[in-house]
């Protein structure tokens, strides 16, 4: 007797104990999100996890439309990806991924994303409430809930026959002890090890299945939390949940005891832990589960696709929190006449940015030297029109432009593996952007150095005839070039506008503000001093370059 109150009273200390571990863990997560909001998230983002949360989207991907790998890359689109990613559960993180992939053409639906995004920004108290929630869903480390659901719906349920043979043999044994203990003992430790044997050879063939139901019970049980804080503002969500949440009560019934919900790590979960590697009740119930997924896959995929939404609405309020300042866009479905205004607009990823401002309804040619800002001007434009029209929100003052389907070439490499030259890879990447200029809608597009890959001569050649040809379609086109040449031929259908510097002394200072107007400085040339070369080569370097400003003709050396 006096054994059975021992076991009662440490069972009780024991469920104290992670009743009080679990009320100091909310507190302690409730304080995080506070102190996490409006701030860069710290996740570590390996290439296999990067992977995961981009598979979602490859399942959604719209050649036209979307943004495409290249433009992706050039715009270091990841980085600000992973900037804006304060979201809480793999629903979330993989959703927002694929919605700033895919450029928005609704105002509806753009309207409705900034209302939520709005709500989140001055509702702290019910925002912390719905990331708690979403928070004890979890992230997956290596796999995607979206896929891993797809891949779920293919799996065939296996028979359970084993499962129930080799539990009843362990309560069995177990019997025995009562009966004869020696034999009893042996026989339940025999048992044991050949139960959590089979249990783990047969688990690594489902384990990442197994972490989907746990995934998806979580899921379930974070929903009916949502559901009871009763925001109004977010009914026509939790309208669609609470019908679909329905359809999963006999999934859920059960379920508690076989697969880890909420993964707290208390001492009563461990419990749990070993209680599933001698019974197998988990592996028993996931045949059960697997079977009735299979058949309500279609109202599993919408709850994943809500609760995603709404999770990447969070991240983008906390997002403009971050930055400082934004604008709501003000975007034009007047195909008629391509406009891009922009008024002190910046780049989310360069620390002390310079804004910028410019107006233009033609399209455009940006000269300077290195390092003056040309790029990272572009960059901006074209990081801020996929930010309006994903998150409805603009780095700067005001901004003002046609819905866009939205290209670049600038950051560019050789392919190496497809035996492919710098050259070659440039002009496949302005191809696909004269391919795509005659679609429903018209095109903003980026191009740095444009066929900066071959000589001085055919550059300019055939880098005048592409810039022509795009401004004659249906796009709207920014280019930044060194080749002052380009000015002059293109001055009827290009506007320019510079990035200039100035040489004090030994230094070369840069303002990065932009100027109306091709880049008339030579201070190329006057580093040439500044690094100690000969008056006779300065002199004569600053007179040729002279000569083919007025004439358009270079000397011949003698």
């Amino acid at each position: 007797m006096e054994y059975i109150l021992y076991f009662l009273i440490v069972t009780l200390g024991l469920i104290i104990f992670s009743l009080v571990s679990e009320r100091n863990m909310k507190k302690a997560l409730a304080k995080r999100l506070i102190d996490e909001w409006g701030t860069i998230p710290y996740t570590d983002y390996s290439a296999e996890k990067m992977e995961s949360i981009k598979a979602y989207y490859l399942t959604q991907r719209d050649d036209y439309m979307d943004i495409d790998d290249i433009t992706w890359n050039d715009l270091e689109m990841d980085e600000i990806y992973r900037r804006m990613n304060n979201t809480q559960c793999s629903l979330g993180e993989e959703y927002l991924y694929t919605l700033l992939r895919k450029p928005c053409f609704s105002p509806q639906e753009l309207e409705e994303r900034n209302r939520l995004i709005e709500y989140f920004q001055s509702h702290q108290y019910e925002r912390i409430q719905i990331q708690t929630k979403l928070n004890k869903i979890g992230k997956l480390s290596k796999i995607s809930a979206f896929i891993y659901a797809d891949k779920l719906s293919e799996q065939e349920p296996s028979g359970n026959l084993l499962h129930y043979l080799l539990a009843l043999l362990l309560f069995t044994s177990i019997g025995l002890i009562f009966v004869y203990p020696p034999l009893g003992m042996g026989l339940t430790i025999f048992t044991i090890v050949i139960n959590i044997f089979s249990y783990f050879k047969y688990k690594a063939k489902i384990e990442n299945y197994i972490l989907i139901i746990s995934f998806q019970l979580r899921l379930l049980d974070s929903i009916e939390g949502i559901l009871n804080v009763q925001i109004p503002e977010l009914e026509p969500y939790t309208n669609r949940l609470s019908a679909d949440l329905k359809t999963f009560r006999q999934f859920k019934r059960g379920s508690s005891i076989v697969v880890a919900r909420n993964a707290t790590g208390s001492i009563l979960e461990a419990l749990l832990d070993y209680y599933r590697m001698i019974v197998h009740h988990d592996l028993i119930k996931y045949n059960k589960m697997l079977s009735f997924f299979k058949k309500n896959k279609e109202a599993m995929i919408r709850i994943f696709k809500i609760v995603g939404f709404l999770d990447s609405m969070i991240a983008a309020a906390s997002f403009r929190e971050m930055v400082d300042y934004y604008s709501i866009p003000k975007l034009y479905q007047d195909n008629r006449k391509n406009r891009l205004s922009v008024t002190d607009v910046f780049h989310p990823l360069i620390e002390n940015p310079v804004p910028n401002s410019i107006t233009e309804d033609r399209c455009t040619l940006l000269t300077g030297s290195n390092a003056s800002g040309k790029s990272t001007f572009i960059k901006s434009l074209a990081i801020n029109a996929i930010l309006s029209q994903t998150i409805y929100t603009s780095l700067s003052r005001d901004y003002r432009a046609n819905y866009f389907v939205i290209y670049s070439s600038m950051a560019l490499k050789d392919n190496i593996l497809g035996n492919e030259s710098y050259f070659i890879v440039e002009i496949k990447s302005l191809k696909r952007i004269i391919d795509n200029c005659r679609g429903r809608y018209p095109v903003l597009c980026f191009v740095d150095e444009v066929l900066r890959g071959t000589n001085t001569l055919e550059r300019i050649a055939a880098s005048s005839r592409i810039l022509a040809s795009l401004s004659k379609e249906n796009v709207l086109c920014f280019a930044a070039t060194h080749d002052i040449e380009l000015t002059y031929i293109l001055e009827k259908l290009y506007s320019n506008y510079h990035f200039r510097e100035r040489v004090e002394g030994n230094k070369v200072l840069f303002d990065y503000k932009l100027y109306k107007g091709r880049a008339v400085s030579k201070n190329a040339i006057k580093l040439l001093r500044m690094l100690g070369y000969s008056n006779d080569i300065i002199t004569k370097a600053e007179a040729a370059a002279d000569e083919y400003m007025k004439t358009g003709e270079w000397s011949i050396h003698e």
